[in-house]
């Protein structure tokens, strides 16, 4: 016969090797095709959830990272601010002591004036006074000697004693 129309002994044997290698195929290969395509779809399926946590996760640390770093940012204009008053305090404190050291200090000279001033009037005042019993001493001198004499002795120790 011709390659169209087969020969019934060949459509048998034909048959028989199809039917021999479905019922194998369908004894132990099919089941274990089958097995491993579950398996692939379950691992796959798997994966996705895996997949899909691991988003969720990363949106969970992401927004905890936002909100770490926020909180990092607020303590460190806290320390910012906190310095920024200390320093000032600091400052005002420094002016302050300045402020009293200076105010001291113009006490302690006003009082070394005034000591000065009192010893340079009681130097005087001693200067004064024996200028003035040498004045005498001369006038009585004079007096017993020359009358006239005296009065021009006394006008010149007078100059002696103007502060010009």
């Amino acid at each position: 016969m011709g390659l169209l129309t087969p020969d019934i002994g060949l459509v048998f044997w034909m048959t028989l090797t199809f039917a021999v290698v479905l019922f194998i195929l369908g004894k132990w290969g099919w089941p274990v095709i089958i097995k491993g395509l579950k398996k692939r779809e379950e691992d796959i399926k798997n994966s996705l959830l895996a997949a899909e946590n691991a988003k969720k996760e990363m949106e969970k640390l992401k927004a905890g990272n936002e909100e770490l770093l926020l909180q990092a940012r607020q303590e460190r204009d806290n320390i910012l601010k906190e310095a920024k008053q200390a320093g000032s305090q600091m400052i005002e404190q420094a002016r302050e002591q300045a402020k009293l050291e200076a105010d001291k200090i113009i006490l302690q000279a006003r009082e070394n004036i005034n000591f000065e001033k009192e010893k340079a009037i009681k130097e005087v005042q001693t200067q004064m006074a024996q200028l003035s019993l040498d004045i005498a001493q001369k006038v009585i001198e004079r007096e017993v000697e020359n009358p006239q004499v005296s009065s021009e002795l006394i006008a010149k120790q007078l100059e002696k004693i103007s502060f010009k």
